[in-house]
């Protein structure tokens, strides 16, 4: 029998891990996102410029119906349904290693996001979301009088 250092940080994680599960959190990737119980979570890259943010979300074999894109409280949401391939009878499958079902995303927006202009475009399993920036409010000075 080996002999196996105890690591207690490992069995924290575990017991998070167990718990999470029991209330039906995924966590994702390294950083530890939780997310709400669906089948997959789409991948996603956020860039931002002077005037906007950019939020790309690979979505292939997913019709642009299928895509609801919502904003509330300063969270955007992404979900859908990715459907399977129907089987078919000549046709056996050896491997299927690609996500199907719901999926969602959310994301808490900056406070300087004008919600209003936001934009999606979907084109070849991408979408885009572009998120304007708000204008920014120059500080007023305002004058005190004392009577």
């Amino acid at each position: 029998m080996a002999i196996v250092k105890w690591d207690p940080w490992q069995e924290i994680e575990d017991m998070f891990d167990r718990y999470t599960q029991a209330v039906g959190w995924r966590r994702h990737g390294k950083a530890g996102e939780f997310t709400a119980d669906v089948d997959w979570s789409p991948q996603v890259d956020i860039a931002e410029t002077p005037e906007a943010f950019t939020i790309k979300a690979e979505i292939p074999e997913v019709n642009k119906d299928d895509v609801k894109i919502s904003i509330d409280h300063g969270i955007l949401t992404l979900q859908g349904t990715r459907k399977q391939e129907k089987e078919e009878k000549d046709k056996t499958f050896h491997r299927i290693e690609r996500y199907f079902g719901r999926f969602s995303r959310s994301f808490s927006l900056p406070e300087n996001v004008d919600s209003t202009g936001v934009k999606a475009t979907f084109k070849d399993g991408m979408l885009t979301l572009t998120l304007p920036k708000a204008a920014r409010s120059e500080p007023k000075a305002i004058e005190v009088t004392v009577e």
